[in-house]
């Protein structure tokens, strides 16, 4: 769940059925009767250090009396399917497409981070998205994330693209670059970081506005929203409190991960990336302090639109058929609005 360095139409599962859930990776979630007053988490990736302000969130739900539960699963396609058949209550990961096309009863209801992405240019050529028309790009691959973004902005600042060039591998796009083979790509926050270090002042990052997509949200059963109210408006509340402190002093996640034991295994080099990781996310946005909510909702239809998850124009899709508000407007109500 980095910044963005993944294919985002990966998430899609059109495909899935509405009523199929995948047995490989659900059997450690417990199947049976509804948990009343208890929370049920599928989470379709491994932990990690950038699921360290979620995860402090959870903690400090429990502290509050609510009883949570997160099972690790192996991809957000499964999650979310444990979501559908009753296996799991609430899912992470951005579920638009089976929203739209297999009309799942489930509903967003926080956007727990944006994507954020970093389109840079080696300056002895570029200055400007204007100086990219007609231009050679690479981005991820044929589909992906990285190209539904860069065909955004292309749209965004009236120009078209010569030829569009598929680098697998952030990593590979940011040693492109630096060799000399690459003059225009994206590149996640530790490429950004690395091109700064080796080379200071040959790159520059163009100007993104007006993209602020969902990378991860959390969504659920629409029945499991109405029964367990109470204890979903104090997650949010949670997740407000804890991503606001994040925001505001980054290095506050070594507190988080001390005093509620988290990712104790994580390696050396791992754990020193944690609060540059941190700093970066808080300078560019990535945790919303005000949960997303209907904005968010129309900031992913567009982009969502553009990669290929969601049909139709993103004008005539309706926020009431993808996110229930309900939850977050509760909870903003109580922590305040920023």
């Amino acid at each position: 769940m980095a910044l963005l360095n993944r294919n985002v139409l990966s998430k899609s599962v059109a495909r899935a059925g509405a009523a199929l859930v995948v047995a490989i990776g659900l059997s450690a979630i417990p199947i049976g009767a509804e948990a009343a007053g208890k929370i049920r988490i599928a989470f379709g990736d491994i932990a990690s250090v950038e699921a360290l302000g979620f995860l402090t969130a959870i903690e400090r739900a429990k502290e509050r009396g609510v009883d949570i539960d997160i099972t690790y699963l192996k991809s957000e396609d499964i999650a979310a399917q444990a979501v559908v058949g009753g296996q799991a209550d609430i899912g992470v990961g951005t579920p638009y497409a089976l929203l739209q096309k297999v009309r799942a009863p489930i509903r967003i209801f926080y956007q727990m981070s944006t994507l954020r992405f970093y389109p840079v240019v080696n300056t002895e050529f570029y200055q400007d998205w204007k100086d990219l028309d007609g231009q050679e790009i690479a981005v991820h691959s044929r589909g992906s994330g990285t190209e539904a973004i860069m065909n955004l902005l292309a749209k965004k600042n009236d120009i078209r693209y010569g030829q569009v060039s598929y680098v697998p591998g952030s990593e590979v796009r940011t040693g492109a670059l630096l060799q000399g083979n690459v003059r225009a790509t994206i590149v996640d926050s530790a490429g950004w970081r690395l091109l700064q270090a080796q080379a200071p002042g040959k790159f520059k990052v163009l100007p993104v506005e007006g993209i602020d997509a969902s990378d991860e949200a959390l969504y659920a059963n629409t029945n499991f929203l109405e029964r367990e109210r109470d204890s979903v408006n104090i997650l949010t509340e949670e997740l407000l409190n804890t991503f606001r402190e994040i925001n505001a002093e980054p290095a506050v996640v070594t507190e988080f991960r001390q005093k509620y034991n988290l990712l104790p295994d994580l390696p050396a080099e791992v754990a020193a990336d944690m609060e540059p990781y941190y700093k970066d996310a808080a300078d560019v946005g990535l945790f919303p302090a005000n949960g997303g909510g209907e904005d968010a909702a129309r900031d992913d239809f567009e982009f969502y639109s553009v990669a290929g998850q969601l049909q139709g124009d993103p004008a005539s899709l309706k926020v009431a058929d993808f996110w229930t508000l309900e939850p977050l407007s509760q909870a903003l109500q109580k922590v305040g609005r920023r």
